[in-house]
């Protein structure tokens, strides 16, 4: 049951592959459509979590409704969300089919818990905001998702890795026949299982909420935290039609998400309302991917980065449960952030722990220790070391895009002054210094 070889495969990927949008989407895919394999209780469960990756991989700019699909038949998130051999309702016993996936399915992955605008506001009754379904329609929906069970067609005994490969298939026995009544559909007695699953799969595709609910947290995790309700309708738009008359076509949306006028406009850099704080496993990709890291031996041997204390309080696919790392719409409390109604979901796992954590990790990883054979490639910034503001500057626009204020460049360039170049080792501790420096700074961490 262990996760051996999942952390390298899945840093060799993000960090490599030269397909770099398509793996940040995918990292940003895998923190809404969430597993996590600290739930996975499967043997061989790293095959499973990373034949969920090669899912969203896939469907990264392929269509919303396929990879719906695709997600509720994998392995990974049938052990997850707990209804892989969800079993009938009994009515002896009185036992019930396990509502996990179902209740999930609606409230995270296409939903959400109140109606929504096509901008992504809620809809309001008498000033209040309307729930999208009731436990009846969890209930409800509960009854699509028996009978589901691992393919384990021809395969030996026991089961080999490969059967996470497979999509799950169904077990007679188990599946519930009876009607099946939820958001104002009913499924018909007798409807097959796969039917059942493409009805129930398309109403949620097709509910009015599924489009501004995961524009809006694509928006969040790629561009920034609280976009305008206008950004948020246009994204919406793009999910709900891509121009061809196809809803949930994922290269639209990514499309609308990234050249959003409210994405480019450089007037929003003054804007303190406007950006994101860049998840700590983001900020260290950022330094990968800019500097070409390379590992030798192709051991990627990185691992979990999870702890706050010593690394990055977040590790790709190792999520503490289904509502990801963070919220969406997590408010600190008792900041400003509250009076002026802005949600700030990547502060969820920053205390002064993690923030130190960070800063300490990143410059082991910037220096080469404690991630392997992982290194960087510091050639194009030892030819600016003997001049600390151009190197600073290269700095600034490889990895901030020039953000970083002159006032601290200043005071950074005052400190990288002190480190001495007189040797091969000093000009690399100066480039070291220089890169933790500026991955260190308010203004890196923040991306606007």
């Amino acid at each position: 049951n262990n996760a051996q070889g999942l952390d390298q495969t899945l840093w060799r990927k993000l960090i490599a592959s030269p397909d770099s949008l398509r793996q940040r989407v995918t990292l940003a895919l895998s923190e809404v459509l969430v597993v996590s394999v600290l739930g996975v209780s499967a043997p061989f469960r790293q095959f499973a979590v990373a034949s969920y990756v090669d899912i969203l991989e896939a469907h990264a700019f392929g269509n919303f409704r396929a990879l719906l699909e695709q997600v509720s038949l994998s392995s990974a998130m049938g052990y997850y969300l707990t209804y892989r051999g969800n079993v009938k309702a009994n009515l002896v016993t009185g036992s019930q089919p396990d509502e996990n996936y179902a209740r999930e399915l609606m409230q995270l992955f296409t939903i959400g818990l109140v109606e929504l605008n096509g901008n992504g506001t809620p809809k309001l009754l008498n000033g209040q905001p309307q729930e999208t379904y009731t436990q009846d329609d969890v209930s409800g929906l509960a009854r699509v998702f028996t009978g589901w069970e691992l393919d384990t067609a021809g395969l030996p005994q026991p089961l080999p890795h490969t059967v996470h490969l497979r999509p799950m298939v169904q077990v007679a026995s188990r599946y519930e026949t009876g009607a099946k009544s939820f958001l104002g559909l009913t499924i018909p007695s007798g409807t097959p299982a796969s039917t059942s699953l493409q009805m129930a799969l398309d109403l949620l595709f097709n509910h009015a909420n599924c489009a501004p609910f995961i524009g809006r947290q694509l928006i969040q995790r790629l561009v920034t935290s609280n976009p305008s309700p206008d950004y948020v309708g246009r994204v919406a738009a793009a999910f709900a039609n891509n121009g061809a008359g196809i809803r949930g076509d994922l290269k639209s949306v990514v499309r609308a998400v990234l050249l959003d006028p409210e994405a480019r406009d450089a007037t929003k850099l003054s804007d303190p309302a406007f950006g994101r704080v860049r998840e700590p496993m983001v900020r260290f990709l950022n330094w990968a991917r800019a500097f070409g890291a390379t590992s030798p031996s192709d051991a990627w041997a990185i691992g979990d980065l999870s702890d706050p204390a010593s690394r990055l309080a977040q590790s790709p696919m190792r999520s503490p449960s289904v509502f990801n790392f963070f919220r969406p719409g997590f408010v600190p409390a008792g900041t400003a952030f509250t009076s002026q109604s802005l949600t700030a979901p990547e502060l969820q796992i920053t205390t002064e722990s993690s923030v130190a954590g960070y800063i300490n990790y990143m410059q082991r990883a910037i220096a080469g220790t404690g991630i392997g054979d992982v290194r960087g490639n510091y050639q194009s910034l030892l030819t600016l070391v003997a001049d600390s503001g151009a190197l600073l500057d290269e700095i600034n626009l490889v990895l901030a895009a020039g953000q970083v204020s002159s006032a601290t460049l200043t005071k950074l360039r005052q400190a990288l002054d002190t480190v001495p170049i007189t040797t091969e080792a000093g000009k690399l501790n100066r480039v070291h210094a220089a890169l933790t420096l500026v991955m260190a700074s308010p203004e890196y961490i923040v991306q606007k």
